[in-house]
């Protein structure tokens, strides 16, 4: 594994600043994948939104009485997988998952638009198991409603993840791809690149 200055590659020496390369314009609302761990120690995975990312870490929120929410309680450490297919690459980030603070969570429920404010009212396991009729009737019902907008529910939330080891991977039609990861050591990051 070739241990090497990033910037002699073009990359640079925090990943913070690529991330914000790839990831541009505060609010992203990307799909990622969140990867957490199960009461019995197995990978659980699940496709949502990455909110928004900072030089503090990566956003994403929920609803708290989601599993995700328990086992992050339990086991604080997660993946987020990012594929951004259209340019060829991709970001795996593991790392440690934090509350968010209050104003934070408050301004990225605002951010979202209409239909993502109205889900995170609706979005629970008793709305699932209605019948179709009557989900899409009590739908419309809320939005009528709530014309003038909603507020965050109650149990709305939000986590910054602390990232800990971020691998970068492009891909290339005229040569191969490859990785570029970085490890936190002691307040600096180690770098290293590695096959596709």
């Amino acid at each position: 594994m070739a241990r090497e200055d990033p910037e002699s590659r073009g990359y640079p020496g925090d990943p913070m600043d690529l991330s914000l390369e790839w990831l541009p314009g505060g609010v992203n609302q990307c799909l990622m994948t969140l990867s957490t761990l199960d009461a019995a120690g197995a990978p659980d995975s699940r496709t949502m939104l990455l909110s928004e990312v900072t030089r503090d870490g990566f956003f994403f929120h929920t609803d708290a009485l989601s599993n995700k929410c328990a086992q992050i309680a339990a086991d604080a450490r997660v993946t987020l997988t990012i594929l951004l297919a259209e340019q060829g690459r991709q970001l795996v980030v593991q790392g440690t998952a934090e509350p968010a603070d209050a104003r934070e969570v408050a301004q990225a429920y605002r951010d979202r638009g209409p239909y993502l404010q109205q889900l995170a009212w609706m979005n629970t396991d008793e709305f699932a198991a209605l019948d179709d009729a009557s989900r899409v009737t009590q739908w419309a019902q809320l939005a009528t409603d709530h014309t003038a907008g909603f507020t965050p529910p109650a149990t709305w939330t939000g986590y910054v993840v602390r990232p800990r080891r971020l691998r970068f991977w492009e891909g290339a039609v005229d040569t191969a791809s490859r990785r570029v990861e970085y490890v936190a050591t002691d307040g600096s990051w180690e770098t290293s690149f590695r096959a596709g």
